[in-house]
């Protein structure tokens, strides 16, 4: 065009841009388009591979909520038919199945005074469209005797048996306090309450309990009356209700499929689902369909305080068991290590009922299919020691032991955080990831990165993790019966050997007795060592007298020919201050050594006072340290602190001294005979 110059613009050509000689024109791109006019046959060949035509059809949804509900499948697993009989879910529809579930669900949380359970309804309340205006289950169980109050006419949406990913995303969006760390894990808060609370821990007692129970001096059952429980019951359940979603796990302990309990964990908290997803054994898509109705039920309304003013109570926390109603109640403490606890304090009570031993302990199996126990309590070195890469893992903390072997009660691993490195304990490291509960850790706010040394919080820092994160675990979580039982204790008076072979009654009375010493703090200059005596190395966690335990303990070694070891990882050469500590090193050959069986034929000789069998030689280990008077050059001092310690076993055992095992009590005076004599 005339008069137009260079970096004017033009109208031409249907819109604005910089004017284009007719002679400097490009011709235009043949595509798809242009010829759409032109019949299939029409088109050239060569127009035809001018470019690639990776368009493809639009999305079959209408609005953005029909695209996003494409984004997910339906979850709805089919019960396969085993053994040739279908199972009695297989021929129901998912309609009927559902509503069975809920039916179920609901009688859980049905309350005692109204009769009736609440109205549910699956799913997320955020999901509107999910909420049905009608057509929710309401069962009536017994026909209602008073009004009709608020919560019963609003719907509860049940989170039920939800994924860790759906988990992360109901915890990220509605609970402060919860953030994905760098290695994937969920970092959570467990409000004021960073530990259990042994002493707020409730027991029903009834004609049943005051019988079969350890109560008295010494034992961590404390008393309170059905009434009470109901009361607490009801206000966990009306506070329950009265939200607007509860997450529900359905799940087992133990592994071993004869002996397993079907629990359901009914709860307010994201965390607390997942922790208990990770913690308990995770059943399959159609065990899941065949559940029913479960074993044992937890309440767990930890957000909501007990009230003080009800008797038994002594604080705004109350942890109570109903064994009789298979119930456990939580008020006042969200604290999730008081559901793993209170379950495997139901397991110490359900369990030897059915003659089946359940052991607070670690469980490895080496390739030979030889199985040991380990006992010992904090700072003994059990986990460092039960996890072995050379075998395999059965279970890190809870077991049982019956006619069919050994079986691990739990699906999970609850490992301490303090202080955690990659370097020391590898393992626990690399299972945290996606999936872990990780409570009260601190980290840095951008990125996200876990600061393990950092107290502010609490020093109880945890990570809990589904046992199959742990490389070398053995799936299912089952073994024979143990070659080996290894107490473990770290004695900081440096006067037990490195390790003893125990007759049945001396592994009795040491698994009575559950030994070890702590350091005291040095911020008053007080260095002496602290004994410290947890009976079966376990005491706040069983239900029966200690001595019941160590019974069936005895009965199994001798039925299946396993051999009692206590192993020493504390102090030598004097007590802390003056000797030092074992060296791990020489304490792994002598584990190694137990566990091929080359220490049964070892040469053993007697100590004194305690009458310890220890060996004279083990191969790759100091022999003068096996003796522990060698080690001390002050043998005056050996002996007095020797009968010191055999002093305060003594009168740790003078609780047990006059519980009657058996008709004529012979029992008994075998296992105080198998302790110091002095």
């Amino acid at each position: 065009m005339e008069g137009e110059k260079k970096g004017e613009f033009s109208f031409n050509n249907g819109g604005v841009g910089p004017a284009v000689s007719p002679r400097s024109r490009l011709p235009p791109i043949q595509t798809s388009r242009n010829v759409s006019f032109k019949k299939k046959d029409e088109i050239p060949a060569e127009d035809d591979g001018i470019c690639h035509d990776d368009s493809v059809p639009p999305v079959k949804a209408q609005t953005i909520d029909e695209l996003h509900s494409l984004q997910k499948k339906r979850s709805a697993p089919t019960t396969p038919i085993k053994d040739g009989q279908r199972s009695p879910f297989a021929t129901i529809s998912d309609e009927e199945r559902q509503r069975l579930q809920l039916q179920s669900i609901s009688a859980s949380l049905a309350s005692l005074t109204r009769e009736t359970g609440p109205k549910l309804v699956k799913g997320d309340p955020a999901r509107k469209a999910e909420t049905p205006k009608i057509s929710a289950v309401h069962h009536h169980y017994f026909t209602p005797t008073i009004s009709v109050t608020d919560s019963s006419l609003k719907f509860t949406h049940v989170l039920y048996n939800l994924s860790p990913a759906e988990l992360y995303e109901q915890a990220i969006k509605y609970e402060k306090g919860s953030f994905i760390t760098s290695s994937g894990a969920l970092a959570t808060l467990s409000g004021a309450k960073t530990g259990r609370a042994p002493r707020d821990k409730r027991v029903v007692l009834d004609e049943t309990t005051a019988e079969e129970l350890w109560w008295g001096k010494g034992s961590p059952n404390i008393e309170i009356d059905e009434h009470t429980f109901l009361i607490n019951r009801e206000r966990a359940v009306d506070y329950l209700n009265s939200l607007e979603k509860v997450f529900v796990n359905d799940q087992f302990l133990n592994w071993d499929p004869e002996h397993r309990i079907k629990v359901r964990i009914v709860s307010a908290r994201a965390y607390h689902s997942l922790f208990m997803h990770n913690m308990c054994i995770r059943p399959t898509p159609e065990e899941l369909e065949e559940f029913g109705t479960p074993d044992f039920t937890i309440y767990n309304a930890g957000q909501f305080p007990c009230n003080r003013f009800t008797h038994y109570m002594t604080s705004s926390t109350s942890v109570d068991l109903n064994l009789a109603r298979k119930e456990m109640v939580i008020l006042g403490t969200q604290y999730a290590g008081e559901m793993k606890k209170g379950l495997f304090g139901v397991m110490h009570y359900l369990m030897p009922k059915r003659q089946i031993l359940s052991l607070h302990s670690g469980c490895n199996m080496g390739k030979d299919g030889s199985v040991a126990l380990f006992f010992g309590l904090s700072g003994t070195g059990k986990t460092t020691l039960s996890t072995d890469h050379n075998r395999f893992l059965i279970g890190d903390d809870e077991h049982c032991w019956s006619d069919n072997g050994v079986s691990n009660i739990e699906g999970g691993c609850y490992a301490k955080c303090i202080d955690l490195s990659k370097e020391k304990e590898p393992d626990i490291w690399n299972a945290i990831r996606f999936g872990t509960v990780l409570e009260n850790v601190v980290f840095d706010e951008h990125t996200r990165e876990v600061d393990y040394s950092d107290k502010s919080v609490t020093e109880n820092t945890r990570a809990a993790y589904p046992i199959e994160f742990i490389p070398n675990v053995k799936i299912p979580c089952v073994g024979p019966h143990p070659r080996n039982v290894i107490l473990l204790a770290c004695d900081a008076f440096g006067v037990l050997p490195p390790v003893s072979k125990l007759s049945l009654s001396q592994t009795m009375y040491h698994f009575i007795s559950g030994y070890t010493a702590l350091v005291a703090g040095t911020e008053e200059g007080v260095k002496e060592p602290q004994a410290t005596f947890s009976a079966c190395f376990g005491a706040a966690f069983i239900m029966l007298h200690p001595t019941k335990y160590a019974a069936m303990l005895a009965e199994k070694m001798q039925k299946y020919g396993a051999t009692g070891w206590l192993v020493n990882t504390g102090w030598s050469g004097g007590s802390y201050g003056t000797g030092s500590r074992i060296k791990l090193s020489h304490t792994r050959k002598i584990i190694d050594a137990i566990h091929s069986g080359k220490l049964l034929t070892a040469n053993f000789k007697k100590t004194e006072v305690f009458g310890l069998e220890i060996p004279t030689e083990i191969e790759d280990v100091p022999p003068e340290i096996l003796d522990p008077i060698n080690t001390w050059t002050d043998k005056a001092s050996y002996k007095e602190t020797l009968l010191k310690l055999a002093g305060l076993f003594r009168k740790n055992f003078e609780v047990f001294a006059n519980y009657k095992i058996g008709k004529d009590g012979k029992l008994t005076e075998e296992i105080l005979a198998a302790g110091p004599n002095f």
